[in-house]
């Protein structure tokens, strides 16, 4: 945890009692509008904001997380039989190609949404993947399944990292981690629920004479289709946007949240051009590709176990088809509140790393007693433990990630290779648990063990590194993102 903490957030979070779950004291403000608004005026603005982005941007990604991970659910339904998935390694090859795609128009996706827009671009790419999501449901050939996977990582390419871009706009940095939790709660609790969704779905087996696991695809596509009319509807643009939407903030309103976020960053407004030479130069800061690995450790885990976890609960542990698809829930669900609980405690401490550092700790335990408790029960407490611990730490690498870049380009940048970074990762869980190492799945397991020790040595790394900058910046003798009053966050 950074001691000393940043002069510019102390002002906003202190001086001018922002509003939010830390209300300090009054002395003067850096901006005269951060004094027109009363603390409980404040708080309305800040609810105003949480009500009209995250509900929305949370079932978007609940949505894109069912669509992406649910060929687990359609492959134990049936799907594996019918399209003969079980020969080599054609599941592993399907699951993976999604990630190729994903990974390559991460950047350009990331930048488009700065051009155009939120609102139009988040919900016509929603609307276009839940017409191949569709799609999947009428594929005869794995072949053709697999092509269609490569189009839907094109198309959620950027939608992960321009919703993290998006977010982290709307809210200064020690408002983040629960905001990040949140979103990622509504994706890995609800979307957990995919789970009991697509039981439910395999229930319309023999309907219009299209097998279960074929409804599991249509169904939720054409559910995707229905959120991604809601999300146009809904969703705002950037905060330094001129526009007004209806329902939302008045201009004096919005003004306020440019200067707020000035006054804890200085970059609520984009001031210079873009330029493709000094958009990829931020590519020579270390810390980016630290978070960006960091990241892509931590989803060898999550995505594994989003992809894996119900076969192996059934070829694994035992579990029917029905309790497998059911028992993937709860494990999430406690996720959710711990990523929350969390996230509360980091934004008020001001303090990523420990966070991060102790809930690879439960993903470590978990892990070994998964693969080698004997008892059924046990197994699947490890389960619980290793989801709760990957899963918790997505939040609040994010939050980690976002507290200690500036800029808007910068953020941009970093968004897009934080997340194609992280899909190498998913590339890696797509891979190691493969059916030959059934029921133990050990390879997998090491490979999880390891990407969580790496986690533990970069989040060291990057803390060694943080701790020492801060102090030569208080020292005089450097300025950090060329801003001498910020402060890295620890």
């Amino acid at each position: 945890m950074d001691v000393k903490g940043d002069t510019r957030s102390e002002a906003i979070h202190h001086e001018i009692n922002i509003a939010d779950d830390n209300v300090g004291h009054e002395v003067e403000p850096k901006a005269p509008i951060l004094s027109e608004f009363s603390v409980q005026e404040q708080r309305k603005i800040l609810r105003r904001i949480d009500l009209r982005i995250l509900p929305i941007v949370g079932a978007v990604y609940c949505i894109s997380l069912i669509d992406r991970t649910n060929l687990g659910a359609a492959n134990i339904a049936g799907m594996a039989k019918d399209l003969e998935l079980t020969t080599g390694m054609r599941y592993s090859t399907v699951t993976l190609v999604f990630f190729p795609t994903y990974i390559v128009f991460e950047l350009p996706a990331t930048v488009l949404i700065r051009w155009i827009g939120p609102r139009l671009f988040l919900s016509s790419i929603t609307m276009t993947w839940a017409a191949v999501m569709i799609g999947f449901g009428f594929t005869n050939n794995w072949k053709v399944l697999g092509g269609l996977r490569a189009v839907l990582g094109i198309l959620e390419a950027g939608f992960f990292p321009g919703c993290l871009y998006f977010l982290s706009t709307w809210y200064t940095r020690y408002e983040m981690h629960k905001r990040y939790a949140v979103w990622y709660f509504c994706g890995s609790v609800i979307g957990a629920l995919g789970g009991i969704l697509a039981y439910g779905l395999m229930q319309m087996d023999g309907i219009c004479g299209l097998a279960g696991w074929r409804w599991i695809f249509i169904m939720e596509g054409v559910i995707t289709a229905a959120i991604s009319i809601a999300a146009a509807l809904v969703l705002v643009g950037f905060p330094d946007s001129k526009k007004l939407y209806r329902g939302f903030l008045n201009a004096k309103e919005r003004d306020f949240v440019v200067a707020k976020i000035n006054a804890d960053r200085g970059d609520a407004e984009e001031k210079e051009p873009f330029n493709m030479g000094s958009f990829l130069r931020h590519g020579l800061d270390i810390k980016v590709w630290g978070f960006a690995l960091l990241f892509c450790m931590l989803l060898v885990v999550s995505y594994s176990f989003a992809y894996f976890l119900p076969i192996i609960l059934q070829k694994g542990m035992g579990f029917s088809t029905a309790a497998a698809q059911c028992l993937v829930t709860p494990p999430y669900v406690a996720a959710g509140i711990m990523m929350y609980t969390e996230g509360w405690l980091g934004d008020k401490y001001k303090t990523r790393a420990p966070i991060l550092l102790f809930n690879c700790v439960v993903t470590l335990i978990g892990l070994p007693v998964m693969a080698f408790s004997p008892s059924m029960a046990g197994k699947y407490v490890g389960a619980f433990l290793t989801v709760m611990g990957a899963n918790s730490n997505i939040p609040c690498t994010m939050a980690y990630q976002a507290n200690n870049i500036r800029g808007h380009w910068k953020r941009c940048f970093c968004s897009a290779t934080f997340v194609g970074v992280g899909g190498i990762g998913g590339i890696i869980g797509s891979l190691v648990f493969r059916s030959q190492d059934a029921p133990r799945y050990l390879p997998g397991i090491y490979a999880c063990i390891v990407s969580q020790v790496l986690v533990l040595a970069i989040v060291l790394l990057l803390s060694v590194k943080f701790r020492r900058d801060n102090k030569n910046q208080a020292a005089g003798t450097l300025i950090i993102e060329r801003d001498d009053q910020f402060r890295y966050t620890i």
